[in-house]
């Protein structure tokens, strides 16, 4: 009776972590699209609101703003739920953006956007703390399985901005609320997820007793700056670059693929990143690669004009984009001993780090606005690829957080 007893026991805490884990993979669906979807829309939007280029990249800077915002406001929250119910929080939150996004009005454009971003960040915030805590010993493998669900969505959302607003007539309004469809599925499962655990989720505890220790940290620091640097590389690319492709030459269309292909030739390295990181004790030579990638790619950008140099940097970047979140990601369960520590580190290094992130789209804009050509905004990049490759290789030591 005991074994039979103990099978099924065994049966349901399997039964839980599969949906669990089909649970943080949806989640991952929702934390990029809604987002990346917008950079091939860019010069649409910008025409049919009336737009300036500062305009369109404080767009793409708002959720960022958004992000660095909620983000040491997130474990609080969750102190109070648990961590499922706020994801599910988050999750409503996104979806009701989605759909006031999709109004063409410039008010509702920018207020859904916030709601997206508030949504986004409790996502971000989170699941690195569930995962730590749920999969202490398999952090690597959950955070590349979830890394790398999140970049497939996101260069899908890419590559088919242009052809759902164009191609089957949904306009930018239409193409942008199809990404309300994961929002919804997640939906369903965090709340069949928060049924099946009976309301037992784990809360946060006492996050908010020794949160403030974690800003005195220099690796809490060095670990923010590289996760605001690599966000600021990120989100300029998905803004900016199918611009940069145009004033080569390149079809809107084609422009708009061109950036999914540079987010799903950085899936291997969304993969293999963590679990290689996971495996290392130093992960600076991890770092210095990853920025190497970065340096040379937007170099070639800045260099060339022709289509191959274009195809060669952009799969240089790509691999750098794809590779050094999941890096920052890692770092945060890797230089943090427990859950707790991880909640204050993930809160502390998201909101520093998107506050740097959220300059990006609007200081490259403007940088175009006052030069009217690519030079100067690409040898921006290039240093800030630079700060990337640095600050990578300093959180990449061989330390805890204390």
């Amino acid at each position: 009776m005991e074994i039979q007893k103990t099978v099924v026991q065994k049966q349901k805490k399997s039964l839980f972590l599969f949906f669990f884990t089909m649970g943080i993979v949806l989640v991952s669906f929702n934390l990029r699209p809604a987002i990346t979807s917008v950079g091939p829309l860019v010069g649409v939007i910008q025409s049919d609101l009336g737009l300036a280029h500062w305009s369109a990249g404080l767009l793409m800077s708002v959720p960022l703003i958004t992000f660095a915002i909620m983000s040491p406001i997130v474990p609080k929250i969750a102190n109070r739920l648990t961590n499922e119910k706020t994801l599910l929080v988050g999750l409503c939150v996104l979806l009701i953006g989605v759909c006031i996004r999709s109004v063409s009005m410039s008010f509702f454009l920018f207020f859904g956007t916030v709601f997206i971003g508030m949504g986004i960040s409790i996502g971000n915030v989170l699941l690195p703390v569930v995962i730590k805590d749920k999969f202490p010993q398999k952090f690597g493998l959950m955070t590349s399985i979830y890394s790398t669900s999140m970049g497939l969505v996101a260069s899908l959302a890419s590559g088919l901005s242009v052809p759902l607003a164009s191609g089957l007539n949904l306009g930018w309004q239409g193409a942008l609320i199809v990404w309300g469809i994961p929002a919804v599925l997640a939906i369903l499962i965090w709340v069949y997820l928060i049924r099946l655990d009976q309301g037992k989720g784990n809360p946060i505890k006492s996050v908010s007793l020794s949160a403030t220790k974690i800003w005195r940290s220099p690796l809490a620091w060095q670990i923010a700056l590289f996760m605001g640097f690599q966000s600021f590389l990120f989100y300029v690319t998905i803004t900016w670059l199918p611009e940069i492709l145009i004033s080569n030459g390149i079809s809107r269309g084609t422009a708009g693929w061109l950036l999914s292909f540079t987010q799903i030739i950085g899936l291997p390295s969304s993969f293999f990143i963590p679990v290689l990181a996971a495996r290392l004790n130093s992960q600076v030579w991890v770092a210095f690669g990853l920025g190497l990638c970065s340096v040379v790619g937007y170099a070639g950008l800045w260099f060339g004009s022709s289509f191959p140099i274009l195809i060669v940097s952009i799969t240089l970047i790509g691999i750098a984009l794809g590779g050094n979140f999941p890096l920052a990601l890692s770092y945060i369960g890797i230089r943090a001993r427990n859950a707790r520590r991880a909640a204050e580190l993930s809160g502390m290094a998201q909101s520093t780090g998107y506050l740097l992130a959220a300059v990006g789209p609007i200081f490259i804009g403007y940088l175009f606005d006052m030069a009217q050509d690519w030079t100067i905004p690409l040898f921006a990049l290039i240093l800030i690829s630079a700060l990337v490759m640095i600050f990578g290789m300093s959180s990449g030591r061989d330390r805890h957080v204390e």
